[in-house]
């Protein structure tokens, strides 16, 4: 029965599932939101400098607070912004695929995303009051809330930036003009046709971009925001890498502007002094899920570590006990393997879902406080969740108990393993000694 379904996974699931990661919107948005993600550590880490884990009674936490406004500035042009930034990423990925040029397909999908934004010209004595003339631009939807706008102008630029360079309806110039010169010319005729229909549908026309996508949106954000909906994200990526096709490269693509989303709701918050609105942002998978890597594997390699008796499941432990403090886990996955493993596939899917049953009530009780930090995903798992949660310590303690959740969860399918593999090794040395014994028999006859 396993035999034949899994025959069925490879023959029907696996190939098309590997074509939908690689295929190239897909990846061009995974790539370019990916590219954005140095300004959103780093930008979001200025949350903590501006309120840092102390008490408020310390000087240094009341300075900090009281600074807070500037301090929170970089972060204001980094993670606040940072659909303008993924914008940018994603035009050049999908330019690269077409091969056509990565910067001027960027600068294509920004300025079709700028150009959904209605400048707003403020009134004289707000103007002089806030230091400021003229037309400003909104900045709420330049963040987490514009994403979606940005993925469809992004792939609306390049697809026409595609079409025109295809069709040749565009201006060449000759072959002595320096590539950097022709290339803007050629992008003439792109610009122009972005520009006039973006522009028009946002200023004639009068849609607003951003309502009517976030009317769409809301209802997938909220659903994400939930644990069965959590529960079931994890069911896929788990599922997906069972059979080894990269599961996160799939649905991560697909629910990562959605989990932006639902973070950036939650550092505007803590910026603002609010109470934390989100729950399911993608940092609760790294710190309180994906402990060790996908499938919370971190107790499988502390077993394989410390208490396999063979000699493969030991070595092989403490050669992956390393990459998996750090949440490097493609040495677990391939090389126990979990891959199409019957015994591993149960604890790997399961594992993951108690974690997150129990750090979603623990985050909805107030136990932990909800996370608000994107941490550099290889740090190890309780520094990670510290950090992630604006230097919350019940979140580190949470992350170790978590750990030991695994380690117990994988226990039992451990022992079955390594009882498996021990007897291989048994039976490769019994055929050894035999084959031995024969060839030694052998000699010894033909010498007589």
């Amino acid at each position: 029965m396993l035999t034949a379904f899994t025959n069925f996974i490879e023959l029907h699931l696996a190939g098309p599932m590997a074509k939908i990661a690689n295929q190239r919107h897909l990846r061009a948005i995974r790539d370019g939101i990916i590219a954005t993600l140095p300004l959103i550590i780093v930008g979001s880490f200025f949350l903590i400098i501006a309120f840092p884990p102390l008490p408020q009674s310390w000087g240094i936490y009341q300075f900090l607070s009281s600074n807070a406004t500037t301090i929170l500035l970089p972060y204001r042009m980094t993670m606040y912004i940072m659909s303008l930034y993924a914008t940018f990423g994603i035009g050049a990925s999908l330019s690269k695929t077409y091969n056509l040029d990565v910067v001027s397909g960027g600068i294509l999908s920004t300025i079709a995303f700028l150009l959904t934004f209605v400048p707003v010209n403020i009134p004289l004595e707000a103007a002089d009051a806030a230091g400021t003339s003229g037309f400003v631009l909104p900045m709420a939807n330049l963040g987490g809330g514009g994403m979606f706008v940005g993925i469809i102008t992004s792939i609306f630029a390049v697809e026409v930036y595609r079409l025109t360079d295809k069709s040749k309806f565009k201006i060449t110039m000759p072959d002595q003009v320096p590539p950097a010169v022709a290339r803007s010319f050629e992008s003439l005729t792109p610009t122009l046709i972005v520009i006039l229909v973006i522009s028009t549908i946002s200023y004639y026309i009068g849609f607003d971009w951003h309502s009517a996508v976030s009317k769409i949106v809301s209802p997938l954000i909220s659903a994400t925001d939930t644990l069965p909906s959590v529960l079931l994200l994890i069911f896929m990526i788990t599922f997906f890498w069972a059979f080894g096709i990269h599961g996160v490269s799939i649905i991560g693509s697909l629910a990562r502007p959605l989990w932006l989303q639902i973070l950036e709701a939650n550092t505007t918050a803590a910026a603002a002094g609010e109470t934390l609105p989100n729950i399911a942002a993608e940092p609760f998978y790294q710190w309180f899920i994906w402990i060790g890597g996908s499938g919370c594997t971190i107790g499988l390699a502390i077993l394989l570590a410390f208490t396999a008796k063979s000699k493969y499941a030991s070595k092989l432990g403490k050669a992956i006990i390393t990459p998996s403090i750090f949440n490097i886990n493609e040495p677990v996955i391939f090389g126990v393997p979990i891959v199409l493993n019957p015994t591993l596939i149960i604890p790997f899917i399961l594992t993951p879902m108690a974690c997150a049953t129990i750090a979603w009530f623990a985050t909805r009780l107030g136990f932990v406080s909800a996370v608000t930090i994107t941490a550099p995903w290889t740090l190890p798992g309780p520094i990670g969740a510290y950090l992630a949660t604006g230097g919350d310590w019940r979140a580190a303690v949470l992350n170790c108990l978590l750990i030991v959740l695994s380690v117990v969860m994988y226990y039992p399918f451990v022992k079955i393993y390594d009882k498996n593999e021990l007897a291989k090794e048994h039976a490769l040395e019994q055929e050894k000694t035999e084959t031995e014994e024969l060839v030694s028999t052998t000699v010894v006859e033909s010498k007589s």
